[in-house]
Parts: structure tokens; sequence; C-alpha cells
């Protein structure tokens, strides 16, 4: 079964608007807000650089720490239910449903990954001994066309 396409643009203004419904009763700490809109700026970045793997890369890298974060978040800052007023369960509950579906916006983003070009495993950069030598070039072998023309063969004259 096929599932449907989404805009990369749908799945950042959703998690922009739970994220500012999370943030309304300052239940969190700064650090919510801004953990979860700067990986919204990279998601920005990725919708405007279409090309940019790295953009969607690091927007995918940055919604899976996120979970993370959140998770943390909520275990340590929920409120006993003597302090639970109608605002804060809002607030909480926003925070809960953005966390509910970052797994499934993280399944769409590796999606438009593996469209935009990217690999099946994620490459961080890190090299190793043993890696692909299809671009190796030896320096050594001289069977390479030189860089300057010979002097001693004259260019016949344009006219």
């Amino acid at each position: 079964m096929e599932l449907p396409a989404i805009s990369l643009k749908a799945i950042i203004l959703v998690h922009w608007l739970l994220t500012v419904w999370g943030c309304m009763n300052y239940l969190f700490p700064a650090s919510y807000a801004w953990g979860n809109f700067s990986i919204l700026a990279v998601g920005i970045w990725a919708v405007v650089q279409r090309d940019s793997l790295d953009a969607i890369m690091m927007f995918l890298t940055g919604l899976l720490l996120t979970v993370l974060t959140d998770i943390i978040h909520v275990c340590v800052f929920y409120p006993s239910n003597d302090y639970l007023t109608d605002v804060k369960r809002f607030s909480i509950g926003m925070a809960i449903f953005s966390l509910l579906l970052k797994p499934a916006s993280c399944y769409f983003v590796y999606q438009m990954y593996r469209e935009r070009g990217g690999e099946y495993t994620f490459n961080i950069g890190l090299t190793c001994a043993g890696q692909d030598r299809s671009t190796y070039e030896p320096i050594d072998q001289q069977d390479a066309s030189p860089q300057w023309p010979d002097p001693s063969k004259a260019a016949p004259h344009p006219y």
C-alpha cells in the first residue's frame, strides 16, 4: 500500500503550530522552544534548497533528536494533578501530540531524503580505509595527455 505524499511545508506547519501551542503556558523551559523551533528553521532551509541532501538530512536528524528531548521535557516537567489547569492540560496535550506525530514525520522526511537522491544508509561523513576507490587516480602513471602543447609542433594558421 502506497502512503500519500506529504509536503515538507505541511510537516513544518503542523509541528510549528503544535510547538507554539505546547509553549503557550510557560510550562516547559526555554530549551523546549529553542530545540523545536531551531529544528523547524532547518526544515525551512530544506524547503528552500530543494536539491540539498544536507538540509533534509539535518532536518531528519534534528527531528529524531527532538523526539528524545521532548520525551525528557514531558517526563521531567509534567505537573502534579493539583497544579493542572485547563490551559496547562491543553499545552501538555499539544506537546505530547507533537511528540506522537514526530515518528510519522520522520518517516515522511526520510522518504523525501531518498527522493532527493539520498542513500538507504545514513552517511555522516566519516571515512574508513576500506571505502570505494572508484575515484582513485594513481599519480605514478604518465599515460595522461600533457597539460601544455608541444612547442616543436606548430599549430596551423586559421586562415
